[in-house]
């Protein structure tokens, strides 16, 4: 069985900090979709999905990015 990651946990507690900017930058080099994927459910449980917009759009992008074979980034 795979260990969980613990990078959407830690930022989940960037976010609720409410440093977006940091939110932003760190999202930016998220190590996989799963991970995006798990800190949007996160964020809905902590009803923080949709309080801040750049910080929605910039998980969306990215998802779109980090799906593409050619992006894929190594461990």
């Amino acid at each position: 069985m795979a260990k969980q990651s613990e990078w959407p946990g830690k930022m989940l507690a960037v976010i609720k900090t409410g440093n977006v900017a940091a939110a932003v930058a760190q999202i930016k080099v998220a190590p996989t979709v799963k991970d995006l994927r798990q800190l949007q459910s996160d964020m809905d449980k902590a009803g923080l999905r949709g309080r801040w917009r750049e910080l929605d759009l910039a998980i969306e992008e990215n998802m779109a990015l980090l799906a593409a074979p050619r992006l894929h980034r190594s461990p």
